[in-house]
């Protein structure tokens, strides 16, 4: 240890809280050399660059000093206001803006998530595999994790209520559409019998949804929160449909959980960007999100129909994968014979990188597994370094 920490402290939580590996090997991944299926990256060709360019300048010019002020905690009412509105013109659904914070990025929810809800030592359910950064934020807060498998449509309920029933659990952490890192969505049917059986539980429902305006059909299945509204808290975040760098996401949940919210977030960080809330408004105002989604959904349908090409072209029958019918992941598992940090090692020194799926597991993990995103890599290097990849298993 460096001499000068010896007498620094930390605190006890701190050795707990994962690394994120994914955000270590992205710094190999600025190698322009280099092809990339590691980081969870939306394709920077789709950014509305032109068009946020154009709404900074009208947000200067029409609010001056004033956006560049404190603001409130609760985010930009006019943004809320768009935020309810879509709910309700894709699911029905009546969330008023007063039911919605403006956070940090869904990052930033999920940590303040942890503060209203999880004390050391509580026990929380997460999907196996699950969300990297979900286990980083909640980790810092000492929690027991739990784990209930996935299947291809969902998780498997007959484990869920045998988990729910048998053990306390305090919260549930849930991505249902296009899961990262396993890219699955759950069915219709098992929406509602995972509804169903919290429904009578002590348990909040954390629904996480980056993804779900990212799907390659037109089925529009309802989120678990229109099930059960005053047990659930919903995520959502402008960084896969918009831009990542504004670091705009919010939350949604019933009106006591929004008001302890604040309180959390007020000491945390005041309020989210302000400039970058209303350059954001200013685009959604004046742009259409729904042209501008579909341009987004072309370009990942083209580019994971030819992942999974080449995955059933090149790869060989030992090894077994998900087709996601949306977001911007494929999960692969290999044989027993081979880890894929193993894989990756040898991958690494051909220029290629991926993320293990060890990595997504709060236990046990499992060493066969990884995750390929393919919303960032062109068809042409895509081909060629899965071909390479295949040729190495």
């Amino acid at each position: 240890m460096n001499a000068e920490l010896r007498n620094i402290r930390f605190a006890e939580r701190v050795p707990g809280v994962p690394q994120s590996f994914i955000r270590e090997i992205l710094k190999a991944a600025s190698d322009p050399d280099v092809i990339s299926f590691a980081g969870g990256l939306p394709n920077p060709s789709l950014f509305p660059l032109k068009e946020l360019e154009v709404c900074a300048g009208k947000v200067f010019q029409k609010y001056g000093h004033q956006v560049l002020q404190y603001a409130s905690t609760e985010g930009y009412y006019p943004l809320r206001e768009f935020i309810s509105r879509r709910y309700h013109s894709r699911f029905g659904l009546s969330i008023p803006p007063e039911q919605i914070l403006i956070t940090s990025g869904s990052q930033q929810a999920l940590d303040l998530i942890g503060k209203l809800f999880i004390q050391k030592g509580d026990q929380v359910l997460l999907e196996r595999p699950s969300y990297l950064g979900a286990l980083q934020s909640f980790s810092m807060f000492q929690p027991v994790f739990k784990e209930v498998s996935l299947q291809a449509d969902g998780v498997d309920t007959a484990q869920f209520e045998y988990v729910l029933k048998s053990s306390d659990i305090r919260a549930f952490y849930t991505i249902p559409d296009f899961q990262n890192p396993s890219g699955v969505q759950y069915s219709l049917d098992k929406r509602i019998k995972t509804a169903a059986i919290l429904k009578n539980q002590n348990t909040i429902l954390i629904e996480d949804d980056p993804y779900g305006e990212i799907s390659f059909t037109d089925e529009q299945l309802p989120p678990l929160y229109s099930f059960l509204p005053g047990q659930s808290i919903m995520l959502g975040s402008f960084s896969k449909i918009i831009a990542p760098g504004l670091r705009i996401g919010w939350l949604a949940a019933n009106p006591e959980i929004i008001r302890r919210a604040v309180i959390m977030k007020q000491a945390s960080d005041l309020h989210t960007d302000n400039l970058g809330q209303y350059i954001l408004y200013e685009y959604l105002s004046n742009y259409n999100l729904d042209e501008h989604l579909l341009k987004i959904r072309t370009k990942y349908k083209q580019q994971r129909d030819v992942m999974l090409d080449c995955l059933e072209t090149f790869f060989p029958s030992s090894v077994s994968y998900y087709k996601p019918s949306g977001g911007m992941f494929s999960w692969l598992i290999l044989p027993d014979t081979i880890t894929a940090r193993k894989l990756l090692r040898q991958a690494v020194n051909a220029g290629i990188l991926f993320v293990p799926g060890d990595t997504f597991y709060a236990s046990a993990p499992d060493q066969q597994t990884l995750r390929l995103n393919f919303s960032n890599v062109d068809g042409q290097k895509m081909r060629k370094a899965l071909r390479t990849l295949a040729a190495m298993i």
